[in-house]
């Protein structure tokens, strides 16, 4: 048990959730502060008309033994989310045509769907194979990435082996790099596919995506790991999360906007708080801050942070937005063996965003997010973030209405959309989900993972400010559930380090 010191955790995302809940295990004192009306971040919830709906994430991974969550779940001594495997994990429509790409979470079903669909491309896929195999068991050996001190250091070369070796050939290379040397880089119909998927793990396509991050992003979908649809929503996760909180005498205060994180003699020593409820500003101490925040809002909100660091925030290119629809519907909107997860591309000439792509997701039957009968649909597309911001609000407002026709012209040509079918619908801007997020302009996804943003050259968990810590999509290893919660682990066995010198785990 470590000396009482106390936490204070900015943003009650999965990332923040996690990293509170074990350092509360770990005997410290945390309070988790964020300014919404429900945990969860974009993992979270909302209730219409008795349907329920993910606001943004509707996918987990490393609910496996072994797996992440499955890690933190037993080490906070919480049961498992109820939850059935994505199978497929995606389909996935190229430009006119009907039939799709099944993203089979079975090996050897998804081995010759990709024969059928990419012919010559097996090359191409066993050295994903390869790279994703060593990448994942190095990862699973926890390393600090990048490492920032002699420890970090330590962890990450205990995590090498003989068989990482062989990625390190491929470590400059973008997953266009590996098409090129296996002269696929003319396959429209696989670089597009390619393009498509890459753009939802890394915000980036074939040609920006490090090969590294693409190899294990399109490659966790299979067993044994796997894609999950929690049973009930999403909410289930940061649910659970919170009751590991709670359990260990952990505080969570929702409503509650940190504005400032203040610094002292390069060390972080608290944040100011206001209380959106009654107005109250509150001055809080703390022995270690973590920001679940991104590194935007990092830099806006932290005193005396150093100028290179600014800088090079400032210098990153624009992140993604995302216009997303809710629909509640009748249950026969719903084609017969509708995959739970779809994602459309219309035009191979257009950009995949501003309604030219949707990825799309359905609820199942007796999954707890609908009525009887009855079905969610939550279609998203990225945007350009600027669009939706210092405009006229009449202008906004059709801007808002022009993109939610034009997404349901889209959906009605896999749906059966009609205001008979229709009973609920809903949409989101970058702009409600800055109102419910707080995260700069509303973007989606973490940063970028090119090369020069991913493992060596990301953001670290260790930010210049002493005892300032940053969780979530913003570090390494990236954005989804599983990804913002390794960061989570990384920060909490580097506090626990400072504390006693002793691995957590």
């Amino acid at each position: 048990m470590v000396e009482k010191q106390e936490v204070i955790v900015i943003g009650a995302g999965i990332g923040g959730l996690t990293a509170g809940a074990l350092l509360a295990r770990n005997g410290y004192d945390v309070n988790i502060y964020d300014q919404a009306i429900v945990p969860g971040g974009c993992a979270s919830t909302f209730q219409r008309k008795g349907f329920i709906f993910d606001v943004g994430a509707t996918q987990v991974a490393g609910l496996e033994v072994g797996g992440i969550h499955h890690r933190i779940f037993e080490t906070l001594d919480l049961d498992i989310p109820s939850a059935t495997e994505c199978d497929p994990a995606c389909a996935v429509f190229l430009p006119q045509e009907t039939q799709p790409i099944m993203v089979w979470r079975n090996s050897e079903k998804w081995r010759l769907e990709r024969e059928r669909q990419f012919p010559n491309s097996e090359k191409f896929w066993a050295l994903f194979n390869t790279l994703f195999e060593a990448s994942w068991r190095f990862q699973s050996r926890d390393p600090i990435i990048p490492p920032r001190n002699l420890w970090d250091l330590g962890q990450l070369i205990q995590a090498l082996r003989l068989d990482t070796l062989i990625t390190v050939p491929f470590s400059l290379m973008t997953v266009a790099d590996a098409l090129r040397l296996f002269g696929l880089h003319k396959d429209k119909r696989l670089k597009t596919f390619l393009d498509m998927q890459l753009k939802l793990y890394s915000q980036v396509d074939t040609e920006e995506t490090a090969l590294l991050y693409g190899a294990t992003a399109l490659s966790v979908s299979q067993s044994p790991q796997g894609l999950y649809h929690l049973n009930g929503s999403m909410q289930v996760l940061s649910d659970r999360l919170v009751e590991g909180l709670e359990k260990y005498g952990g505080k969570l205060y929702m409503r509650h906007l940190v504005q400032k994180i203040h610094t002292e003699k390069g060390k972080a020593t608290g944040v100011t708080v206001k209380n959106l409820k009654t107005g109250e500003i509150i001055e809080k101490k703390a022995h270690h801050v973590i920001g679940n925040l991104t590194v935007n809002n990092l830099v806006t909100m932290t005193e005396n942070l150093p100028v290179t660091y600014s800088q090079r925030v400032q210098k990153l290119p624009p992140a993604s937005g995302a216009f997303v629809i809710y629909l509640g519907v009748d249950r026969t909107a719903i084609p017969d063996n509708c995959p739970p997860h779809l994602q459309f591309l219309y035009d191979y000439e257009g950009e995949i965003g501003e309604i030219n792509s949707l990825f799309v997701s359905v609820s199942k039957q007796g999954d707890g997010r609908a009525p009887e009968g009855k079905a969610t649909i939550i279609a998203s597309s990225f945007t350009d973030i600027n669009l939706w911001w210092d405009i006229p609000l009449e202008d906004y407002e059709a801007l808002k209405q022009d993109y939610t026709d034009k997404t349901i012209d889209r959906l009605k040509q896999y749906f059966n959309l009609t205001p008979e079918t229709i009973i609920h619908q809903e949409t989101a801007t970058p702009v409600t989900f800055y109102k419910y997020t707080a995260r700069e302009k509303g973007i989606v996804g973490g940063v970028g993972q090119r090369i020069n943003t991913f493992a060596p050259f990301s953001f670290a968990p260790r930010t210049p400010i002493n005892n300032l810590w940053l969780v979530g999509d913003s570090v390494h290893p990236g954005e989804g559930t599983a990804g913002v919660s390794y960061s989570a682990l990384t920060v909490v066995r580097q506090i626990q380090q400072l504390a006693d010198n002793k691995k957590v785990f």
